[in-house]
């Protein structure tokens, strides 16, 4: 199976820890890379991670909060150094250029590769990339600034031909393709052999939602529903619920409930507050929720 999984370089939220970077990691869609939000040192957690940056595909910001871009500089900088040429995409809320253009201008004006940054609206629910393996869709979050998450949808593959039934049948190689795609076959004495018989079934596209940072909404639940994998903020606690809604933020028996709620495979928290020393009072209040509940953590690779 092609490759579709998570690597997490920073899990934490605004304040810097010993225990967690800023928020950051990489989806893996058939060793394409793409980047959700870009914390203070992911370049160095991307190196840690062992992860290629030639790879890189796109980035995806999910608002302007430091914690969520301090990183892209030093990354675009970076890449330079590294003797990327092609052309880094950033898709964003509107800001950014205004924000990233004169950092770019100083300290990477001879930058081997442009900088394109490209502006989606957090109010709506749209795809805003489409290639041959994903579709990139926004997820509208309520947090303090303009914010969207992003659901990652795999594309479903051809069926997988059956060797012996190809040659049984004796099938012309410039048949394959049409097969593969849905169409039966027909023998030159006309007779129909139907696609079912010649094929079985690729294994199911997979689903990756990411939700940071955001206050407990429900209207989220229909865009993610039945995802492979969510990782939902889950920065606050019970005892720190007043708070969650004040700085527009979840707690983890939030998150779990939007878990619960969208029929999810498993659930991911993340966006942890300084102020825990260990996240798995977060792990445990979900749980009493939604039982397939995970802690984020630096270094994980998550495959799905």
């Amino acid at each position: 199976m092609e490759k579709f999984e998570l690597d997490i370089l920073g899990c934490g939220s605004a304040t810097p820890t010993t225990l967690h970077n800023p928020s950051s990691q990489v989806l893996n869609v058939r060793d394409k890379l793409f980047m959700i939000d870009c914390g203070e040192s992911t370049q160095l957690q991307l190196r840690r991670s062992r992860l290629r940056f030639g790879r890189l595909n796109r980035i995806f910001i999910s608002h302007l909060h430091g914690d969520h871009c301090f990183g892209l500089i030093g990354l675009i900088s970076t890449l330079g150094l590294l003797g990327r040429t092609g052309d880094l995409y950033i898709h964003s809320v509107a800001g950014l250029e205004e924000i990233l253009r004169p950092e770019i201008n100083f300290f990477c004006k001879d930058s081997p590769f442009q900088v394109k940054i490209e502006i989606f609206d957090p109010k709506k629910s749209e795809i805003i990339y489409d290639d041959r393996s994903v579709t990139v869709k926004t997820i509208p979050l309520f947090h303090r600034v303009p914010c969207a998450g992003f659901l990652f949808t795999e594309k479903q593959k051809e069926a997988h031909l059956i060797p012996d039934m190809i040659k049984f049948y004796n099938i012309p190689v410039k048949e394959l393709v049409k097969i593969k795609q849905g169409a039966d076959f027909v023998t030159e004495d006309g007779k129909v052999i139907p696609h079912s018989l010649l094929t079985k079934p690729a294994e199911p596209a997979r689903s990756y939602a990411y939700c940071s940072d955001t206050a407990y909404s429900e209207k989220v639940v229909p865009i993610i529903e039945g995802v492979d994998l969510l990782y939902h903020e889950a920065t606050f606690a019970d005892e720190d619920a007043a708070r969650a809604a004040s700085t527009g933020h979840s707690t983890a028996r939030q998150a779990a409930q939007v878990a619960l709620q969208a029929n999810v495979k498993k659930l991911m928290l993340g966006h942890f507050s300084a102020r825990y020393t260990d996240n798995r009072i977060l792990l445990n209040e979900a749980k009493e929720v939604f039982s397939n509940t995970m802690l984020a953590n630096e270094g994980l690779r998550e495959k799905l």
